[in-house]
């Protein structure tokens, strides 16, 4: 077997992941005990060997090249995989430590993972999480996330996806704009009322409601003059303070049904639901804090 990197390079591309990673040959230094001197002329004999730039620097920022990108991934991905198979073949009970990236809709964030990390810090302390949370499409190869958990089965077949839930939708608005507008009785009915729409960011097309009508799937345009963007969570504020009704996942307002703040109208068509999956890249080898993460995501599975 031709010997391919000598020890000087196997620091330098820890070194390189380390920069990309702290945003700066300084952070970079700071971790590994060594001089920002040392990272950088580290990552120089890197790009004198790839013939290419890893990073755009300028006096007030560093990112990384769209090469130095692809490059970070594939390397941070092998130096995982020699920890992992150190672990292994030194017959110690390997422990999750590291850092995992995830992408998560707002909804789902905050009303089903935040409330739960602390419980999975506990179990995990090593293990260290980014959290992207936003209702955006993101790229696994350029962006350089672990995992994401979306509201859609992809149409990218190399993405494993498990199912979370199903969850459950609910039309509702308060007790005042109901007495003020009146109560529809039929989807039909919405066409006279203000309804608060959600805009997709990866398509900009506004999401139809779901109603079942004679036990068939039926999703129909609705009309009003609010559309969110971006943030999903902004329409429940906004049904709350009686701006209209909202068909909103059951478990973001189940409190305010319960409290009576908030009502449910069109009941009868209702029992429809959309899922949240979670996703994350084929791979011969995942990363055990990665699996970690999944598991303990996997556990909470409300199905």
């Amino acid at each position: 077997m031709t010997r391919h990197f000598d020890d000087l390079q196997l620091g330098s591309i820890e070194l390189f992941c380390l920069a990309a990673e702290t945003g700066s040959f300084t952070g970079a230094a700071t971790q590994a005990g060594v001089t920002p001197a040392a990272v950088s002329r580290s990552v120089a004999r890197l790009e004198e060997r790839l013939g290419v730039r890893l990073f755009v620097r300028t006096t007030r920022q560093m990112r990384l090249t769209d090469g130095g990108r692809s490059y970070y991934q594939q390397c941070r991905q092998a130096l995982s995989q020699l920890v992992e198979a150190e672990r292994a073949v030194s017959g110690g009970q390997a422990v999750p430590s590291g850092l995992v990236r995830i992408s998560v809709p707002t909804p789902y964030a905050h009303y089903r993972l935040l409330p739960r990390l602390a419980t999975f810090r506990q179990r995990y302390p090593q293990v260290q999480i980014d959290m992207h949370v936003s209702n955006r499409n993101i790229d696994f190869a350029d962006e350089g996330y672990d995992l994401a958990i979306r509201g859609r089965e992809p149409a990218d077949s190399s993405l494993i996806a498990r199912r979370l839930e199903d969850a459950e939708l609910v039309i509702v608005a308060t007790p005042e704009y109901l007495q003020a507008a009146g109560t529809p009785q039929m989807p039909q009915d919405l066409a006279t009322h203000e309804c608060i729409q959600f805009e997709l960011p990866s398509s900009g097309r506004k999401v139809p409601w779901s109603f079942k009508v004679q036990g068939k799937h039926v999703e129909l345009e609705v009309s009003g003059s609010i559309t969110c963007l971006e943030d999903f969570l902004a329409t429940a504020t906004l049904v709350k303070s009686g701006a209209g009704l909202m068909q909103a996942y059951r478990f973001t307002v189940q409190q305010e049904l319960d409290s009576g703040q908030l009502l449910e109208v069109l009941a009868p068509y209702g029992g429809t639901s959309r899922p949240f999956i979670l996703l994350y890249p084929h791979a011969r080898h995942v990363p055990l804090r990665v699996k970690a993460l999944i598991d303990f995501l996997l556990q909470g599975n409300t199905c």
